[in-house]
């Protein structure tokens, strides 16, 4: 959270602001959660880093994605870059919004190089929670199937036709369900390695995860594959047929 973002926390207590209502990617998103939270709990944003310690009031909040990716809409997580270029975050149940809007229609005009990293960023968020030792439970198993199908259904046709309904609709629930599943079964070293390579290089958040996902696979295997090889097949139908060693 910059400067200016904390001057949005400071102008939303200082006008009254009864409701905070974001439209935009997951920044935005991340964003409006603190200044909701910010603007009436009167608390340090430096306090709150970490792990439940989000505990005040907040304002309420309204979170309208443009973009098919972060799942930010569903999760009780911002991530912020500080002024040193680090990469922190807030994590607590108060930051869950109010009311989440899946609207297609102002994710048609996402670049098909946004799409494609947005999207990717999605189906990482369902395969770690997927894998995840942490808190992995059927529900979120559940969300992270599901979304993992939709997004592979849809992604190439959404890249290559950015004004195809069906499947920026597709993109954008898949990515809903999958910030469901990662706030109910948390991710993992892919997001652990990706942000400091988005902090220090500018990398887009969806491309870093990328780079660093099949480095990620390949070491995760030998205790993994059994649950790689559950949902290999909902990237490809012709993985059904294939030995788990391939």
């Amino acid at each position: 959270m910059c400067i200016r973002d904390r001057a949005a926390a400071a102008f939303a207590r200082a006008s009254g602001s009864e409701l905070v209502l974001a439209i935009g990617g997951g920044s935005a998103l991340d964003t409006a959660k603190l200044v909701a939270y910010l603007a009436r709990s009167h608390e340090a944003l430096d306090a709150i880093y970490g792990v439940g310690l989000a505990k005040g009031a907040r304002l309420p909040l309204i979170l309208v994605p443009t973009t098919a990716g972060t799942g930010s809409e569903v999760t009780p997580i911002a991530i912020v870059t500080t002024p040193t270029q680090e990469k922190k975050g807030v994590v607590a149940p108060r930051l869950l919004p109010d009311w989440a809007v899946l609207d297609p229609e102002l994710t048609l005009g996402l670049p098909a190089a946004v799409t494609a990293a947005t999207g990717i960023d999605a189906m990482v968020h369902a395969i770690e929670a997927y894998t995840s030792r942490h808190r992995k439970n059927p529900i979120s198993d559940g969300l992270a199937r599901q979304a993992l199908g939709l997004l592979a259904c849809h992604i190439r046709t959404a890249c290559a036709d950015g004004g195809d309904v069906e499947a920026r609709s597709g993109m954008l629930l898949g990515s809903m369900l999958a910030g469901m599943a990662f706030a109910n079964a948390p991710v993992a070293a892919v997001h652990a390695l990706a942000y400091p390579v988005g902090a220090l290089f500018h990398v887009p958040h969806g491309l870093s995860n990328a780079l660093v996902l099949m480095g990620v696979l390949r070491f995760n295997l030998p205790e993994a594959q059994a649950l790689y090889a559950e949902l290999a097949p909902i990237l490809d139908p012709d993985a059904r047929d294939r030995p788990d060693a391939e």
